[in-house]
């Protein structure tokens, strides 16, 4: 049985899709990109800011499910360029401690939405 998630607090889905499903002891969380939920305003003055944007975006749907990024065990990063890889995986290590951080791919992609230059999905594990 699967659980559909959605909060105010991350950026509404623009199509035939959640922002995270619950199922099987495991949340799926949709890729975000910096979409300010608020305003709907795309944040695209830094890759650090638009970074931190698509973190906080993650974090505000791990926080519905009454999860934190201690929870994560997977995250999927899309990157425009991979030339902005030091720059994202700064700010990237600052919501993951080391130690316990989960398993990632980042990868290269053509074009993502919007034309954003990051996007970030995650595997969570239930409490």
């Amino acid at each position: 049985m699967k659980k559909i998630l959605n909060t105010e607090k991350a950026p509404s889905p623009v199509g035939p899709y959640n922002q995270a499903v619950v199922a099987n002891g495991f949340l799926f969380a949709s890729g975000q990109i910096a979409i300010q939920p608020s305003s709907g305003e795309l944040i695209t003055g830094d890759i650090e800011s638009e970074t931190h944007q698509v973190m906080k975006n993650v974090e505000a749907i791990l926080h519905k499910a009454g999860l934190t990024f201690k929870n994560v065990v997977k995250c999927s990063v899309f990157v425009k360029d991979m030339n902005l890889y030091g720059r994202i995986n700064a700010v990237y290590a600052q919501y993951f401690d080391e130690a316990d951080a989960p398993a990632r791919e980042l990868v290269e992609v053509a074009n993502l939405p919007k034309f954003v230059n990051v996007e970030i999905s995650v595997i969570a594990l239930m409490n």
